[in-house]
């Protein structure tokens, strides 16, 4: 090992280290996921929904498909996290009370206002 490699090494206690990179990791961790983003206003779970609601050619005039095959499709291919964000994120793009103007067209239970 060359010496002056020695010379670079800190000496920091592990209770600041941890806590000073925890706050890296989670401030980092909420600028690119639970922000949305200031251009369009969608998370990255959105957008990621939303092309593969492309990709399966679900356009205003295609039929309607379930909420699971879309749900299977980003999780398998885009969105390695747990199932249930990606349903909830889905849930919320066709909730005429949760935006503005709902961006999916949700058919049957999609929640209510309470």
């Amino acid at each position: 090992m060359p010496d002056n490699l020695i010379g670079n090494i800190e000496d920091t206690h592990l209770k600041d280290a941890l806590s000073e990179r925890y706050l890296v990791y989670a401030l980092s961790t909420i600028m690119s996921r639970s922000l949305p983003d200031v251009r369009d206003g969608l998370k990255p779970v959105h957008r990621r929904l939303i092309y593969a609601m492309h990709l399966l050619r679900l356009d205003p005039a295609a039929g309607f498909k379930k909420c699971a095959r879309v749900v299977g499709d980003v999780i398998g291919k885009f969105h390695p996290h747990g199932e249930l964000a990606v349903y909830d994120a889905l849930v919320r793009l066709a909730q005429d009370f949760a935006s503005r103007y709902p961006l999916v067209e949700g058919q049957g239970n999609f929640g209510n206002v309470d």
